[in-house]
C-alpha cells in the first residue's frame, strides 16, 4: 500500500497539463473542492474541459477557473442559476463552450465510465435538441438516445476525512459526485479535512477505496463558498 498524502494543494495538482479533461466534485457549494480549484487557478493551465454539476457561482472556486479564460469548454447540468454570472457572460460572448446534459444522465455518463462501459442508451433527451445527431434505437416500441461515457485525466474532490492510503468518507449531500468521479478518471486528487491513520476508518463506512485515489491533502478549514459568494470575494484574492 502507497501513503498518498500531499503537503500542499499546489503539489496535489501539480501535473494537471494544458487541454486535460478535469471532473470536479460538488453539488453547489456542497462538495465543492474549492481549494483545490484555486490551487489550479495559481498553476495556470489552460484550454481545460471541465465535467461538473454547475458552472460555478460569484467569482470563487469553478466560476473564478472559468473568469481566469482557463477553460475552453463545460460539460454541466446547470450552467446558470441565481448568483452565476461569469458563465453565462462569457458564454454569450462566445469565450466558453457549453455541452449541457441533464443531471441523471451526467451522474450515469461518469458512472459508466468508472465501470467500464463506453456508452448507455437513455430516454432522458428523446425530442429534445440534447438528442440532436445522437445515435437512437428503439427498444421494445420506446425511443432512446445513446449516450458516451465521460472519462477524464484528473478528478479534484472533497471529502470529509480520508486515511493515508486514500479511502475516503464523506459529509452528508457533500458526497454527490465524489464517489463515481473518483472512480472515472486517470488520476483523483482529493482534499480532507482530516487526514487519520489506517485503521481509524471502519472499514464498514468507507465510500471511497484508496484503489481510486492518487493523491490527498489536508484542508482542515476548507472555505464556504456561498460565504465567500455573499462577501463580494474574488479570486485570486481581492
Amino acid at each position: 500500500m502507497i501513503n498518498k498524502v500531499v503537503h500542499s494543494t499546489k503539489e496535489a495538482v501539480a501535473g494537471i497539463f494544458d487541454g486535460a479533461t478535469i471532473l470536479i466534485s460538488g453539488f453547489g457549494e456542497a462538495g465543492s473542492p474549492i481549494e483545490l480549484i484555486h490551487a489550479l487557478i495559481d498553476k495556470g493551465s489552460k484550454d481545460l474541459t471541465v465535467i461538473s454539476n454547475n458552472a460555478g457561482s460569484g467569482n470563487v472556486g469553478l466560476a473564478a477557473l472559468i473568469e481566469n479564460r482557463q477553460v475552453k469548454k463545460i460539460i454541466c447540468s446547470f450552467p446558470r442559476t441565481a448568483i452565476s454570472f461569469v458563465f453565462p457572460e462569457m458564454y454569450r460572448s462566445g469565450e466558453i463552450e457549453l455541452e449541457l446534459v441533464p443531471q441523471g444522465t451526467l451522474a450515469e455518463r461518469i458512472r459508466a465510465a468508472g465501470a467500464g462501459i463506453p456508452a448507455f442508451y437513455t430516454p432522458a433527451s428523446v425530442n429534445t435538441p440534447l438528442a440532436d445527431e445522437k445515435e437512437t434505437r428503439i427498444f421494445k416500441g420506446k425511443t432512446y438516445v445513446m449516450e458516451h461515457a465521460l472519462n477524464a485525466d484528473f478528478s479534484l474532490v472533497k471529502c470529509h476525512a480520508a486515511d493515508k492510503y486514500g479511502n475516503l468518507i464523506y459529509n452528508k449531500t457533500a458526497r454527490n459526485f465524489g464517489p463515481i468521479m473518483c472512480m472515472a478518471a486517470k488520476t483523483t486528487i482529493v482534499q480532507a479535512r482530516k487526514i487519520v491513520e489506517v485503521g481509524q476508518i471502519d472499514p464498514e463506512c468507507v465510500i471511497t477505496p484508496g484503489i481510486f485515489v492518487k493523491r490527498i491533502v489536508e484542508v482542515s478549514n476548507p472555505a464556504d463558498e456561498s460565504v465567500l459568494v455573499a462577501e463580494k470575494r474574488r479570486y485570486p484574492w481581492n
